[in-house]
């Protein structure tokens, strides 16, 4: 892509893609009831079925091809009229999941110009999104030169750690040759994530013998030991460049005051822009851990048992970088000031880490329009850029898909 301006620019002004952009805005609306839609179903970590089973009605009352749910719950459709069927394909993806848990009241409420409903914006608004882009390129009668795929992934968030992008991008799968993913994660026009933001989640449990605050004092104490442990970890030196960061998320253990628990835990998260940082914070880590238990152990009554120490991966996501060269990224740049933002490079952690780590060009970018309160009860959206972001995602998917 010699001049990724132009070739936006070009785009653009095609008959057949002047219509989809038109019809974006004459069908805002419908994108906004699609969004208020999916943000009352429920799509608890692990519990995203119902809200999958709803994108698939949605992807072939739109007119797509081969929707389907696969083994792992993602779903995907394929756009009809591509012009060379065997071409590497363009994914356009959002994620189905949430971070609220089963019982959430996913009441929407309008207030003004603000709609309200938790994950309303992370990730309905992605979601409305693609089934908006892949609505109005029917309805256009765009063929494109390349496939074009939509993909609604399970496990985005927390605890799923990206399990529905790992399965789509395993050893063997097909999409591995795609051309270029986009996720549309969230809102704004600006952002482009191109540097994915690895991470290292851990579950570290220590246990003990357990007993009598008094009768069995000098036992080994698994709370001293995740004291000590957290102690070692905040003095853990964090680097700046590349950006990291070391968090003691969680904390348990104890059953009562007069008690010495048998058990203890907590939960890490250790980040990275680096692969190589990520690794040594993980190391060091687990040496602060190993080193607090030693010393309970060391301090111990002679003859009582000494406490175990268990660390369990909970969650792996890898770094890597999608060049600010790429045609992906210069596309997504020139389409963001076709639109009227200037564009952003940054880094995050999103579904396209799995894709930008297996060097196949990825990034992840907001679905237009403003939000707050993300990841809370009181998360809103307003729809101020809202078609302007999808017209956004819809070049930059074209720019690197063509058009037939």
């Amino acid at each position: 892509m010699a001049d990724p301006t132009a070739e936006i620019e070009r785009i653009a002004k095609l008959p057949e893609i002047a219509r989809a952009r038109q019809l974006l805005r004459q069908t805002d609306d419908e994108t906004l009831a699609d969004q208020a839609e999916l943000a009352a179903i429920p799509a608890p970590p692990f519990g995203e079925t119902p809200r999958a089973q709803r994108v698939l009605e949605r992807f072939r009352e739109i007119g797509l091809e081969d929707a389907a749910i696969d083994d792992v719950g993602n779903v995907l459709a394929r756009l009809p009229g591509s012009a060379r069927g065997d071409a590497a394909p363009v994914i356009l993806s959002a994620h189905l999941d949430t971070v609220f848990p089963e019982g959430t009241d996913l009441t929407v409420r309008r207030n003004g110009r603000k709609i309200r409903a938790p994950g309303i914006a992370d990730d309905a608004r992605g979601l409305a999104a693609i089934l908006a882009i892949a609505r109005v390129l029917v309805q256009a009668g765009v063929r494109t030169g390349a496939p074009v795929v939509f993909v609604a992934t399970v496990g985005e968030e927390g605890a799923g750690d990206l399990r529905g992008v790992k399965h789509l991008f395993r050893q063997g799968s097909p999409w591995r040759s795609a051309a270029g993913f986009v996720s549309l994660d969230g809102t704004g026009c600006r952002r482009i994530v191109h540097r994915a933001v690895g991470s290292r989640r851990l579950r570290v449990t220590f246990t003990g013998p357990g007993g009598h605050s008094w009768a069995d004092w000098g036992c080994a104490n698994p709370v001293h030991a995740l004291g000590l442990a957290i102690a070692r970890l905040a003095r853990i030196e964090i680097p700046s460049q590349p950006r990291s960061a070391l968090t003691v998320a969680r904390v348990g253990g104890g059953t009562g005051v007069n008690v010495i628990p048998d058990r203890a835990w907590c939960e890490l998260d250790i980040r990275s822009e680096d692969g190589a940082a990520l690794r040594r914070l993980g190391a060091e880590a687990e040496e602060a851990l190993r080193a607090a238990v030693a010393e309970v152990n060391g301090q111990r009554r002679r003859g009582t048992r000494a406490l175990a120490l268990d660390i369990e991966v909970i969650g792996d996501r890898p770094t890597g970088v999608t060049p600010p060269g790429s045609p992906l990224v210069r596309a997504a740049r020139a389409a963001t000031r076709f639109v009227g933002y200037a564009p952003e490079l940054v880094a995050s952690s999103t579904d396209a880490n799995v894709p930008i780590a297996l060097g196949i060009p990825a990034i992840a970018m907001g679905a237009g329009g403003e939000s707050g309160g993300t990841h809370t009860l009181d998360e809103w959206y307003a729809n101020d850029g809202g078609v302007e972001g999808l017209e956004r995602a819809l070049l930059t998917v074209l720019a690197v898909a063509g058009v037939a």
